[in-house]
């Protein structure tokens, strides 16, 4: 890397007269732009700058301008790549240079833009037409400077991964040790004369490497990115990759995405449901073991790979977490994954507003879920809900990747053209968003139904930019319906989204087999046998299929109702801590014989009634076990819904990136007034902190500052604030007493309030 000398600040005594400081420009800019300026690049408002002079120290640092450059495309590099060829840094350079650099590569509307980010950001500062660059720049170009001129990649991606199928190991650790370092490497084998056995003549020869003179040679750019699994591209390129796909109705990206939807939520209560009958164990090291997923999958019928996006998804929005549920299983695991008391109110909202909880979650989630099941270091496993899971960045991944979706304007954009443009996009973070990471990225976000045929959905675009995602989402899911299709063969057609209350019933009374936009559900004996345990009667069945179906109601399903109601119930089971009642003797006899009976420590009171030690849930199941129906019912005879709530544990603090905080207009207007308050004390007369720090006498400043209370004289102060922020403000004072001073804002008319003790120095302002 190419590093230019010399200070930004240093005049250029022989060139026109310009600007001579980065402090001299920032002071004359408007206030608009100084706004701009602190809103592009807030780690400059933290802690607030005093003056000017102050900022302009810290928009040179190192650190700020590498973050800065984050935000930078591959065009706007460029302009900086000639701006340091041309020692801007040392000298001012013409506006054309710039100009001249991309005639007949690059738009002049596009370079003009680029530069007017550059300079908003004050990466390139100076007058319309005499440019100069911070230092720091040059080392945040993210390749050689000056490589576009001196070198190209004369071989394709296909001859690259051809020629590197052909090399030695030792030849391919030797670019692979480049691929992960600095491109540019010196040996003495570059030299002109040397065997063309040696390593880096071979390379050199099938053009896997670049040489640069006698012990310089490079990786060219092409190759680094075939062997770090990178998209291949031209990373200088100054216009964008174009993409080809094709563009979709909004209609049909948002159906599409609906019905993501609706299977998302279905899956998760699923989820939900097992594990709040079956907790699964935490492991010792955190997160869930590999069994557990697997038994989670097939409890579900759901793919594990989606089973552990599930799980990110739930523990992210809060709706389990690890710790001792309530009931707890009786083993000796200390801590379970378990729903926690956030489900029930989430399981009670509209399918709108549970998607949206799922998708917000997502989108703010420290952590990559799609790594779950990849090897580590140490060649194990990657488990769901660990902390190898964890990835701060991708947050501000996934918004890259909805943010250039949002941009294709609805055209259909593949994993491999979307990763191209990001890299053209962000170039600092191509390492990041390789093609993998892209393709998995992209279909978590399709799993969600924020991503549609390759497209951003309505839903998608409200949740990127601060719309209302669960009234996008209500308006493209289909209308709610109030029927069913009851067919020959028991199944249930729902050809559409049911009314809440209909779905519940639906659930209630059948087992759903397939699910979408469309679902199927089928109707069995104990499908039947779980509606009456909950309270329902034969002809309150009837009722519901006769009313609710369209089509006519087999007398298959007439006669199965009938049947299982007529032996549901013949054996009611109650608390004594419970007790067992039958009307017929015979039956209780039946029960009171059978193997189960000394396992309840069922005892006869009666010809009709029997009493249990075991809680009520555990007759009533262990009964069903052993083939009887009995069913629950209160001290009235009335039945009871006994089906379990499912374990509990308490809602857990869900981890968040932490998001610098933007300052609002307000903030920037007041931080800039005080900017140029400051900036107005530094230039006054006397009004500058001693230079050992010292503070000046307290009977002086009150001396002072009641002379010009008295007089309407204004007067500089050195204030340090609570936080120790120490500046320069220009005040005029209205009163001294009690340990304070209250003193009115010159710019704004406000009073304002100031420890006497915190006054580190006063002077009259002429």
């Amino acid at each position: 890397m190419i590093s230019p000398h010399g200070t930004a600040d240093t005049p250029d005594t022989t060139g026109p007269a310009v600007t001579a400081t980065l402090t001299d420009w920032l002071t004359g800019r408007k206030d608009a732009d100084l706004a701009t300026l602190l809103r592009l690049r807030p780690d400059l408002a933290v802690p607030p700058p005093a003056t000017c002079a102050v900022l302009a120290g810290r928009a040179e640092q190192r650190a700020s301008v590498l973050r800065a450059a984050d935000t930078l495309d591959t065009l706007e590099f460029g302009v900086l790549e000639v701006l340091t060829l041309a020692h801007a840094d040392r000298t001012p350079v013409p506006r054309t240079t710039v100009s001249g650099a991309f005639t007949g590569r690059a738009p002049k509307r596009s370079v003009d833009k680029a530069l007017t980010r550059l300079r908003a950001l004050a990466l390139v500062w100076g007058d319309d037409e005499h440019l100069r660059i911070v230092p720091a720049a040059a080392e945040a170009i993210p390749w050689r400077v000056g490589r576009a001129e001196t070198a190209s990649d004369a071989l394709g991606e296909d001859e690259i991964r051809a020629a590197l199928d052909d090399i030695e190991p030792a030849e391919r650790e030797l670019l692979s040790t480049l691929a992960r370092s600095s491109p540019v490497g010196r040996t003495r084998d570059a030299a002109p004369g040397t065997s063309p056995e040696r390593p880096v003549q071979r390379l050199l020869a099938r053009g896997l490497l670049h040489w640069i003179d006698a012990e310089t040679v490079e990786l060219p750019t092409s190759v680094g990115q075939v062997l770090r699994g990178e998209v291949v591209h031209d990373p200088t390129a100054p216009t964008p990759p174009s993409l080809t796909g094709r563009v979709r109705e909004p209609a049909e990206i948002n159906a599409a995405a609906a019905g993501e939807a609706l299977e998302l939520v279905r899956h998760c209560e699923d989820l939900i449901a097992v594990l709040g009958d079956a907790p699964a164990p935490t492991l010792k090291a955190g997160g869930l073991g590999v069994r557990e997923l697997r038994r989670l999958a097939k409890s579900t019928g759901i793919d594990e790979t989606r089973i552990g996006l599930l799980l990110e998804l739930l523990a992210g929005a809060g709706l389990i977490a690890s710790g001792l549920p309530d009931p707890a299983p009786a083993t000796d695991v200390d801590e379970y994954w378990a729903p926690t008391a956030a489900v029930d109110g989430w399981s009670n909202s509209g399918t709108a507003r549970r998607w949206a909880t799922l998708a917000g979650a997502w989108s703010t989630l420290p952590r990559r879920p799609w790594l779950i099941g990849h090897r580590d270091a140490a060649d194990k496993p990657i488990s769901a809900l660990s902390d190898e899971v964890r990835s701060p960045g991708s947050p501000h991944e996934r918004r890259l990747l909805l943010d250039l979706l949002a941009d294709a304007g609805g055209r259909d954009v593949t994993a491999t053209d979307a990763a191209r443009l990001l890299a053209w996009r962000r170039p600092r973070w191509a390492g990041r968003l390789g093609p993998h990471v892209v393709e998995r990225t992209l279909a978590e976000a399709t799993a969600l139904g924020l991503v549609a045929h390759g497209a951003l959905s309505s839903p998608g675009k409200a949740l990127l930019h601060g719309g209302d995602p669960e009234a996008e989402m209500d308006a493209a899911l289909p209308e709610p319906i109030d029927y069913v299709l009851v067919q020959a063969d028991l199944t249930v057609v729902a050809p559409g989204p049911l009314v809440p209350d209909l779905l519940e019933q639906i659930t209630l009374v059948a087992d759903i087999e397939s699910a979408g936009a469309a679902s199927m559900y089928r109707i069995g004996e104990a499908s039947i046998r779980r509606a009456l345990d909950a309270g329902l009667g034969a002809s309150d069945l009837h009722t519901l299929f006769a009313t609710r179906s369209k089509t006519p109601v087999p007398q298959s399903l007439t006669y199965l109702i009938d049947d299982v109601a007529r032996r549901h119930g013949r054996l009611r089971a109650g608390i004594a801590a419970s007790f067992v009642r039958c009307e017929d003797p015979a039956l209780l006899t039946e029960v009171l014989s059978s193997p189960i009976a000394e396992q309840l420590a069922l005892r006869a009171l009666a010809p009709t009634v029997a009493v249990s030690q075991a809680p009520l849930s555990e007759v009533l199941a262990e009964l069903r076990a052993a083939g009887f129906a009995p069913a629950g019912e209160d001290s009235s005879g009335a039945l009871v819904d006994l089906r379990p709530r499912g374990a509990r544990v308490p809602a857990a603090r869900v981890s968040r990136v932490r998001v610098p905080a933007v300052p609002t207009d307000e903030q920037l207007t007041t931080l800039v007034r005080s900017l140029r308050s400051g900036d107005r004390a530094a230039a006054s007369t006397g009004a500058r902190l001693r230079s050992d720090g010292s503070r000046a006498s307290l009977a002086a400043t009150m001396t002072l500052l009641q002379t010009a209370t008295q007089v309407g004289r204004t007067v500089t102060i050195g204030y340090v604030d609570a936080q120790g922020i120490a500046s320069q403000r220009i005040v005029a004072p209205v009163s001294v007493g009690g340990g304070r001073l209250d003193a009115r804002d010159p710019d704004t008319g406000e009073i304002r309030q100031y420890t006497l003790h915190r006054i580190t120095s006063v002077a009259l302002v002429d």
